[in-house]
């Protein structure tokens, strides 16, 4: 098992023994008032209408897949469940809404608004961690007109991120492939706290396998990893700074000087990798050698802090137009003959000299991280860096030392290095993982399809925007080769469709689109999660959710999960419901005249 792999383990398990956070923690944020103001107000004015026993269903679904993909993963559903279980105005809140609301409105609203639970909605949906389509409503909420409307921002808000931050990790793990490990950086470029606390609670569901944000790892049990910053090594500009130098043996205790230790390990080094010492960082070795201390179990570091200054080349400048003409072969050798390559006349040379001191006294380094520059040439230099070393001192472990890889990375720097053959063993992913970069919302929409039992119909020019009503139910049905052949909506009146059974699924708009399907497995997608004032299901931990998300992607074909010009995965609606949806189109269009 590797060092990382290891860590991993040790953080996971030491997480699994204190789930009680994570089930105990609520973001004091998400309360009724986390809404639109237009909420209330409506809420006011069905009041006003007399219609506080007006029975409602709403919808929550998506339009389009995000990232260009053909599938979403569905996430934020616990704290969904979070919110209805907490519902309730404070009256510091009824105070505020006397103030903020318009003049006028009588004082027995904001007392029935006191008074107000989740306590009679019922909240069905499909399992977190599943993988969704257009259309097809990830979460149905009934009850009380009143209160199902005042629940709609508050549950986009906590699905719409949630959901697209799982599948752009999803995607990231697919890319990356099951043996790079993914770690999240992101908080520094998240919007806002509570952005950077989802992003790497969602990360992790999605398939990432640590975070850097230390909160998060306390309130969702996630793995929390990180080495240091170009700071540490800037802060020390020679060997003379070091005020510990000493480091005792990890098994008999004999105390060695590490410094003494690194620098003849670098001089032996230096030998086998024909570099000269003169080159190297004075500085950088003693921040090494400083850390290596402080973590002489744990030492991991970033190797690149004075490479970047070499790098400000014409060749950097113009790497873009190089590229377009050569191939990679020929740039390793321009980067060779600029100097590029000065990564193991410092970094690599100082890291491995420490590694082995390290190693004198009974520890084993972690690995170093890359920053910056082309990161598969430099991190195949450092793997036949280490493979040197661990033939020439006979340290088989030394060749399988970790590299990681920072430094603005997206799914297209992935598919590149995967193309050039990198030899990374984890990435370290910020900016475009929790910003979504590549598409900033996923677009969830609440649309009310039935009430008083009477469907409602939304409708519109673009057919894309034509709701479906009435309260359905929705099957995900399984072909002959075991993966998902497509999802059907069905009237809720209406029989389940059966195994072995042929069934026709129409496309819900367009007439001519129709087939017959015999499914081989039958899945109903929808439970209730929350009746009668509480939650009705044994929630799954977080680590469950993760698992879940691997699963239900296995579900499906390659076809629909590949990056390039996916298939798009069928969503049907039975023959009733299809003509149910146009009965009803017919007799709420308008007639046009002609004059």
């Amino acid at each position: 098992m590797s060092s990382l792999n290891r860590e991993l383990s040790e953080d996971s398990a030491f997480a699994a023994g204190r789930n009680s956070w994570n089930r105990h923690y609520h973001n004091s944020v998400v309360q009724p008032l986390l809404t639109d103001l237009y909420q209330i107000t409506m809420a006011y004015a069905y009041w006003k209408s007399g219609k506080i026993d007006d029975h409602a269903v709403f919808d929550l679904f998506f339009r389009t897949n995000p990232f260009q993909g053909e599938f979403t993963i569905f996430a934020g559903l616990e704290e969904c469940l979070k919110f209805l279980d907490s519902f309730h105005y404070s009256e510091t809140d009824i105070e505020y809404l006397k103030h903020a609301l318009p003049q006028g409105i009588e004082d027995e609203f904001f007392d029935y608004l006191a008074q107000l639970t989740a306590k009679d909605v019922t909240l069905y949906a499909i399992e977190e961690g599943s993988v969704a389509f257009p259309r097809v409503p990830l979460i149905k909420v009934a009850g009380p007109l009143i209160i199902v409307q005042l629940l709609e921002t508050t549950l986009l808000t906590l699905v719409n991120y949630a959901s697209l931050m799982a599948t752009n990790a999803a995607r990231y793990r697919m890319v990356a492939g099951k043996h790079i490990h993914l770690l999240e950086f992101g908080l520094r470029r998240a919007q806002g706290p509570d952005g950077g606390l989802s992003a790497s609670k969602y990360s992790y569901i999605g398939g990432f396998d640590g975070t850097s944000n230390v909160l998060a790892g306390k309130l969702f049990n996630i793995p929390v990893k990180g080495t240091h910053a170009h700071a540490y090594i800037t802060s020390f500009t020679g060997i003379d700074e070091l005020k510990t130098r000493v480091l005792l043996h990890k098994e008999d205790g004999t105390t060695r000087d590490l410094l003494e230790l690194a620098m003849e390990h670098r001089a032996a080094i230096a030998s086998v990798l024909d570099v000269s010492t003169d080159e190297s960082s004075e500085g950088e070795l003693a921040a090494m050698v400083s850390f290596a201390i402080a973590f002489p179990d744990g030492f991991m570091a970033l190797v690149d802090t004075y490479d970047v200054k070499s790098r400000t080349c014409w060749l950097e400048r113009h790497l873009a137009d190089i590229c377009r003409i050569v191939s990679h072969v020929a740039l390793v050798s321009l980067y060779d003959l600029t100097g590029l390559h000065h990564l193991s006349r410092s970094g690599l040379l100082n890291f491995c000299a420490v590694a082995l001191a390290l190693n004198d006294q009974g520890y084993r380094a972690i690995g170093i991280r890359i920053d910056s520059g082309d990161l598969a040439y430099l991190s195949c230099l450092a793997r036949e860096t280490f493979e040197r070393i661990a033939e020439r001192f006979k340290l088989p472990w030394f060749s399988k030392l970790t590299i990681v890889a920072s430094n603005d990375i997206n799914e297209d720097t992935i598919l590149s290095l995967n193309e050039q053959g990198h030899k990374i063993d984890c990435f370290g992913i910020g900016t475009h993982l929790v910003t979504c970069q590549r598409q900033p919302a996923l677009g969830c929409v609440y649309k009310m399809v039935e009430i008083n039992n009477q469907p409602r119909i939304k409708l519109s020019q673009d057919v894309g925007k034509v709701t479906m009503p009435g309260s359905k139910n929705v099957f995900r049905l399984y072909g002959a080769d075991g993966h998902a052949l497509i999802d059907l909506l069905q009237r809720v009146d209406e029989n389940p469709p059966e195994v072995g059974q042929k069934v026709l699924c129409r496309h819900p708009f367009q007439e001519s689109k129709r087939a017959y399907v015999i499914p081989t497995q039958v899945e109903p997608l929808y439970r209730v999660y929350w009746t009668e004032g509480r939650v009705a299901q044994v929630l799954p931990s977080l680590e469950e959710v993760r698992e879940r998300v691997q699963a239900s992607l296995k579900t499906l074909r390659q076809d629909h999960k590949r990056t390039l010009n996916p298939t798009p995965y069928k969503v049907a609606v039975s023959d009733n419901l299809y003509n149910f949806i146009h009965e009803l189109w017919l007799q709420n269009a308008p007639i046009g005249e002609l004059s």
